[in-house]
């Protein structure tokens, strides 16, 4: 049976200095995933990205995503000349200062009819643009599941174009219209601790995970996963009304370009495995494969076919006791 994945949130102009100090300029975001799921799926599967764009940016667009014939771009839209512009400034391999100075328009309801898809992977990188009545829209008229990325709505842009960190403090609200929720770790601590009490980035500070994932999957939620940077993922989810939680390692790789996307990629990932698959714990391995590929190059050539993606799941992950 053909499988439809949409893929909601921005396409973004980027320019990106890496941690090396070289300049990249590319369309990010909903590309990542959405490539990556193109190499992963058959010819008679679709992705179909949802996404507002600037005028200016559609030609380049469907140049990046038209030779992958299983991509639909028909619900790419320029008509309201509203895109993201965001340049990105990293100061190590994983931190960087973020300026936005274009908002792409919100991905409305009306935005997605027609999409008509099995599993919606939302990606936003800012708080309004994928909002709460888009997910009950799709909660509502599709057998539909959610991946969701605590991305969006735990950053802001303020007038001078800064990108900043904020408490996702109406998560209650959100978690119900929401199946699988995916966050990093420092997004983690802005989803669990009130204003006030986060204090600087510790990646060591975990203590705090199991708590917010009895406050997620009692909400709703099916799965919760926590990116851990390089170290890989803390997947949590529910068995009889018990918390279970388990690490799955990162991939390995041996040299990082640049870190852009990693995050799109790896909920790309997570969609493959339950989409095809309906298994949270493949998903969790093909999330980390998508984002340790996402970064070993500039290009979309670092993602990989199904045969050669399955190759490496297997030779690690069996190693490694999964």
């Amino acid at each position: 049976m053909s499988l439809r994945i949409g893929i909601l949130g921005p396409i973004p102009r980027d320019t990106i200095t890496t941690h090396r100090g070289e300049e990249i300029k590319k369309y990010g975001c909903v590309t990542h995933p959405a490539v990556g799921l193109s190499r992963l799926l058959g010819a008679d599967d679709r992705v179909v990205p949802v996404a507002h764009i600037h005028e200016v940016d559609e030609d380049a667009v469907v140049e990046l995503l038209e030779p992958y014939g299983n991509i639909e771009l028909q619900h790419i839209s320029s008509v309201h000349d509203q895109g993201a512009v965001v340049q990105l400034v990293f100061v190590n391999q994983n931190d960087r200062e973020e300026t936005q100075t274009g908002a792409m328009r919100s991905i409305s309801p009306t935005d997605v009819l027609g999409a008509e898809c099995s599993v919606y992977v939302c990606v936003p990188i800012t708080d309004y643009e994928v909002p709460l009545d888009t997910l009950v829209s799709i909660k509502e008229d599709a057998e539909a599941l959610v991946i969701f990325d605590a991305h969006g709505p735990t950053t802001q842009v303020d007038l001078s174009g800064h990108r900043f960190r904020v408490h996702w403090l109406d998560m209650l609200d959100w978690l119900p219209c929401i199946d699988v929720l995916k966050m990093n770790l420092e997004e983690s601590l802005y989803c669990y601790y009130p204003p006030g009490e986060v204090g600087d980035y510790d990646a060591g500070q975990r203590d705090h995970l199991a708590a917010l994932a009895e406050v997620v999957l009692s909400a709703g939620v099916q799965h919760l996963y926590v990116t851990l940077d390089s170290d890989g993922c803390q997947w949590f989810t529910k068995v009889d009304g018990v918390i279970q939680s388990v690490f799955v390692p990162a991939y390995p790789v041996d040299h990082v370009v640049d870190t852009t996307g990693c995050g799109d990629s790896f909920a790309g990932g997570l969609a493959f495995g339950f989409g095809r698959f309906g298994d949270p714990l493949l998903a969790a391995q093909y999330a980390n494969i998508l984002g340790a590929m996402r970064t070993q190059g500039k290009t979309f050539e670092v993602f990989h076919d199904f045969e050669k993606t399955e190759r490496m799941r297997m030779e690690y992950y069996r190693a490694k006791g999964f």
